[in-house]
């Protein structure tokens, strides 16, 4: 069974997933954070896959995929850092990227390296769900990956249970329609989790975008299965340049 899989049947609420850039804020960074964030409890990470224009992405994230790029990293270079990552990593990780650079490294070329290893699944904000069912799902599939789409307060319940009935891990909830951040308050998306929870749809939810405290992460951990935090993470590894205490910051700030 996919490690996602396996997560959500024996952990349905509470999670928290956590995403950083690929090679920030050093190169070499990338399994020092994961083993981290393992070590601290995190049930999930997306490992990010810098690129150039990443236009879901807030100006948190966009900084730290810029330093991404200039201290060299690459596709190539983040699978040369993960060849061993499973002797010592067992949670689930998903790689979170563009289309573009996926494009040209080559579709199935990133699949077979994601299987090989031990990437559980993928998210690419700019690839439409009707291009990834008609030329890529199959591929995936083939290599034992879960694609996770995301959801807005924008968009229909149509296509949201046309998701929910392509998907086999969790569906990625965003929280506004706005680029990453940090907020301070979800008091004005008690709406709009109701009306997802409301459609009883198969899959679990995880919420992103403008979780920082314990305020925000409490609110969506009533109303989904967990927390995706991104920018604040990348936040504190800006502040601290050491993922221990980065880490540790993060922690401590989701507790404020």
């Amino acid at each position: 069974m996919n490690r996602i899989n396996s997560l959500f049947e024996s952990k349905d609420k509470n999670i928290l997933s956590v995403y950083f850039t690929a090679g920030f804020p050093k190169l070499e960074d990338t399994l020092p954070t994961l083993k981290c964030l393992q070590a601290n409890g995190v049930d999930l990470v997306e490992v990010g896959v810098p690129f150039s224009d990443p236009m879901a992405d807030g100006i948190v994230i966009q900084n730290s995929s810029h330093v991404a790029l200039k201290n060299g990293m690459s596709i190539r270079k983040l699978f040369e850092q993960l060849t061993a990552v499973r002797v010592e990593i067992h949670i689930p990780l998903i790689l979170m990227g563009y289309l573009n650079p996926i494009m040209q490294f080559g579709f199935e070329n990133f699949c077979k390296e994601c299987h090989r290893v031990g990437v559980d699944g993928m998210i690419i904000p700019d690839l439409p769900m009707a291009d990834f069912l008609a030329e890529y799902k199959e591929i995936a599939e083939r290599y034992g990956l879960e694609f996770i789409f995301l959801i807005t307060p924008e968009t229909s319940e149509d296509r949201i249970h046309e998701i929910d009935s392509h998907t086999n891990g969790f569906i990625y909830m965003v929280s506004s329609a706005a680029t990453t951040g940090t907020q301070t308050s979800f008091d004005n998306k008690v709406d709009y989790f109701n009306r997802i929870n409301s459609m009883n749809l198969k899959n679990p939810r995880l919420v992103g975008f403008g979780i920082s405290n314990k305020s925000t992460r409490d609110m969506v951990n009533r109303y989904s299965s967990g927390a995706i935090i991104g920018s604040a993470f990348i936040k504190a590894l800006e502040e601290t340049q050491d993922v221990e205490k980065g880490v540790k910051l993060l922690l401590e700030n989701l507790e404020k």
